[in-house]
C-alpha cells in the first residue's frame, strides 16, 4: 500500500519536512498526494575520464572529483552523482522508491531508480544522467526526484539490523566494499 500525504506527514520519515508543495526554479518539492518530492543538495561527484574500467570493487576517491556548489551544469550525455537535501529514516515496515520528476524528465534528466530499504536512513545519493542534447543547469534546493513510500508487514530483518554499508550516509557516497 502506498502511503498517503496524511500518513507521510505523521510518520516523521523526512527531515527537513515541507508540509506542502513549494515551487523553486521550475520544479517543486515537498509533500504530494502519495509521495514526497526531495530537493537537490549542493554536493556533486563526477567520475574522472580514464581508460581503466570501473567497478564497485575498485572505485576510489582518486577516480572522482567532488564539487560543492549551489549550481551545477551537467553536460549532454554526462553522468553525475548528487545528494538530497533531506535526511530520510525508513520505518521497519516501509520501503521507499526514488523516481524521476516529470519536469526534469521532460528536459532529458534521468534519475536512476533507487530503493530505500526498510530500516535504512541517510541522505540519498542520486545517480543523474543527462540524456538531452543540451546542458542542464541544476540548482541546489530545487525538486529533483520523487520518493514513493510503500508499506507492508514489518520485515524479518531490516537494513539497520544487518548493518547495511550505506546506513547513516551523509553527502554523496561512493560504492562501499
Amino acid at each position: 500500500m502506498l502511503l498517503s500525504d496524511n500518513e507521510i506527514a505523521l510518520s516523521g520519515i523526512i527531515e527537513p519536512f515541507e508540509e506542502g508543495q513549494v515551487r523553486l526554479g521550475g520544479t517543486s518539492y515537498g509533500l504530494s498526494s502519495y509521495g514526497y518530492d526531495v530537493r537537490l543538495g549542493n554536493e556533486f561527484v563526477v567520475i574522472k575520464p580514464s581508460a581503466e574500467p570501473l567497478s564497485p570493487e575498485w572505485i576510489s576517491e582518486e577516480d572522482v572529483e567532488r564539487i560543492v556548489s549551489d549550481r551545477f551544469t551537467i553536460r549532454p550525455g554526462a553522468f553525475v552523482l548528487a545528494v538530497t537535501a533531506e535526511y530520510i529514516r525508513m520505518p521497519p515496515d516501509v520501503t521507499g522508491l526514488v523516481c524521476d520528476k516529470s519536469s526534469w524528465a521532460r528536459c532529458g534528466l534521468s534519475v536512476q531508480n533507487t530503493v530505500l530499504e526498510a530500516g535504512w536512513e541517510g541522505e540519498v545519493t542520486l545517480e543523474l544522467h543527462n540524456q538531452s542534447p543540451r546542458p542542464l543547469l541544476l540548482t541546489a534546493g530545487q525538486g529533483i526526484a520523487q520518493v514513493l513510500f510503500v508499506k507492508g508487514e514489518p520485515c524479518r530483518t531490516t537494513y539497520a539490523d544487518r548493518a547495511g554499508r550505506y546506513q547513516g550516509q551523509r553527502g554523496v557516497t561512493l560504492p562501499r566494499r
